[in-house]
């Protein structure tokens, strides 16, 4: 089973719940908690915290290396079968919404990354604005019709993968995806009120700074990291090097970060929005009446993937 929805919205301590409940481990779906080092600013929760509950998928990559969401499918779908046979619930917890869909959905069968080709694109682009999409218009125009002009970063990836496999972007897509296979999934989505969300939001920054956010981002400097390193990218840690490297004050940092964590949580709910077969709740993951409402449907659920496994046995 899965427990989405935005940033702040208590999918860790829901997610804790059940698994308490029903015999479960959680998988992490944050993008950003993968990386070692990066705790403060991501809210990845402690040992002490994670309440003897084993955790899988935190700081399982170095934050100088890349880590996709299909590198992610791959390491996490091995996890849910090791789970599941042994007789307990997997619970995948997180934001992340591409993420969750490579996991559940698999991704398309293109190639991975081509940085130097991305540059070279890239300077094309900023040398003859348009010039990629017209190009994707000439040897994919079925991609190009779906491709808004302005979208520069699709247009990039679909040109990309045109030199790179020597097919449309559009026939990949046509092949299918690698879903997983195997398992039923309940999506539980948490939605709460967005003024409370985004007081929690800002309260929750506030507190990020002041248990030593800046100070981590220090400590995973001075290890050797710089700070185009993918996860510096992410709100507040990017407010962080800014203030180090004094491009900007203290405040300014934080007035900075709370507003780009509440554009994400925005953008987390535009996404999740669209995910298929989410049972919503209105309300926090913390919030006791929601939790028993949650668990409920949980033990549902559960029951009936008994009763399934005992008639595939059968």
């Amino acid at each position: 089973m899965a427990v989405v929805g935005p940033t702040g919205s208590g999918k860790s301590e829901l997610g804790l719940r059940i698994a308490e409940e029903f015999a479960g481990e959680i998988v992490n779906c944050d993008s950003l908690q993968v990386y070692r080092h990066f705790d403060i600013g991501t809210a990845k929760l402690s040992r002490l915290e994670q309440r003897g509950i084993p955790h899988h998928m935190l700081d399982v990559a170095d934050p100088g290396e890349p880590f996709t969401a299909g590198e992610y499918a791959a390491r996490a779908r091995p996890l849910l079968e090791e789970i599941a046979g042994r007789g307990r619930l997997p619970v995948v917890v997180g934001g992340t919404g591409f993420y969750l869909r490579a996991l559940i959905d698999g991704l398309f069968p293109g190639p991975g990354r081509d940085d130097s080709l991305r540059a070279r694109l890239a300077a094309r682009q900023a040398r003859r604005p348009g010039s990629l999409h017209r190009i994707l218009r000439r040897l994919d125009p079925v991609a190009a019709a779906t491709i808004h002009p302005n979208d520069v970063q699709k247009t990039i990836r679909a040109v990309e993968v045109m030199v790179l496999k020597r097919q449309p972007i559009s026939a990949l897509y046509a092949q299918g995806r690698d879903a997983l296979q195997g398992f039923r999934i309940l999506k539980i989505g948490l939605d709460p009120p967005r003024a409370e969300l985004f007081a929690r939001l800002d309260a929750r920054c506030q507190a990020m700074f002041d248990m030593g956010l800046v100070e981590e981002t220090r400590r995973i400097l001075a290890l050797g990291y710089t700070p185009a390193a993918k996860p510096f990218e992410s709100h507040g840690y990017r407010q962080c090097v800014d203030f180090i490297e004094k491009r900007s004050t203290l405040e300014e940092a934080i007035s900075d970060a709370r507003q780009n964590t509440r554009r994400y949580a925005k953008r987390q709910w535009t996404w999740f929005r669209r995910e298929k077969e989410v049972l919503w709740y209105a309300g926090f993951g913390d919030a006791p009446a929601l939790q028993r409402q949650v668990l409920e449907k949980v033990r549902e659920f559960v029951e009936a993937r008994r009763g399934y496994n005992q008639k595939q046995r059968e």
